[in-house]
């Protein structure tokens, strides 16, 4: 029965599953902030006399706290990363950043 259900191994580590359980949860509450959104706009643009108003007013809202939703992950995510994002670090002298690839002397008086 464990190879069904993989409670056999125990091949990634806790810090991942929460990861992956962050992310699915993320994926799910953007649609549904949207259409409850929507729809909650909907139904008390109807009550007001004012349908398209509230489907928008509602819409806006439900992308807005979606959002909300992914800034609070991004934020508990990078709190939990111990190293920090991959890239050059403060000390990296080169001159990949310019785009001109002459060695980067711009803007110097001659």
């Amino acid at each position: 029965m464990g190879m069904w259900f993989g409670t056999g191994r125990k091949d990634t580590n806790p810090g991942e599953r929460a990861l992956w359980g962050d992310l699915m949860g993320l994926g799910m509450v953007f649609p549904i902030a949207i259409a409850t959104g929507f729809f909650l706009g909907r139904w008390l643009g109807t009550r007001l006399g004012w349908p398209r108003t509230g489907m928008a007013i509602g819409l806006v809202w439900g992308v807005a706290t979606g959002f909300w939703e992914l800034y609070k992950t991004t934020v508990r995510l990078n709190r939990m990363d111990p190293g920090g994002a991959p890239g050059p670090g403060p000390d990296d002298d080169s001159d990949q950043g310019s785009g001109h690839g002459d060695g980067g002397d711009h803007g110097a008086r001659r």
